[in-house]
């Protein structure tokens, strides 16, 4: 089976076709440099996504902190992930950077705050 995709590697965007047969991947072409190969061969067989989202925040000035994991997980697992991040809560303050989950679904990914929430009445020491 012949699979087409745009690199996202770099600003090229070269347009890639990929064959796979049974789960494997046969050839890769239309790349300009190694990276592209590298992403066709992941992401026709495994795509990973870098997951941003948020998390609730209790006892903050924000009802909300801005997280994203740090590093990507397959793709097949979001919904799985989003279904556990629902489920969290974490404590004012928080920090830009704070871990607020280790091992996302045993991915080794953690899921990071991407922005600082104060305290309800109390400023933040790393801006908004």
């Amino acid at each position: 089976m012949k699979r087409r995709l745009t690199c996202i590697s770099c600003p090229v965007g070269c347009e890639l076709t990929v064959e796979v047969e049974s789960g494997q991947v046969i050839s890769v072409s239309g790349n300009r440099c190694g990276r592209g190969e590298a992403y066709a061969r992941q992401e026709a067989v495994e795509p990973m996504r870098v997951l941003p989202t948020s998390v609730k925040v209790i006892g903050g000035e924000l009802p909300l902190v801005s997280v994203r994991t740090d590093r990507p997980i397959p793709r097949r697992l979001i919904p799985q992930a989003m279904g556990f991040i629902r489920g969290l809560a974490v404590e004012a303050p928080v920090e830009i950077g704070q871990v607020i989950a280790r091992d996302l679904l045993g991915t080794g990914a953690s899921l990071v705050a991407t922005r600082a929430v104060s305290r309800c009445g109390r400023p933040s020491l790393q801006g908004t």
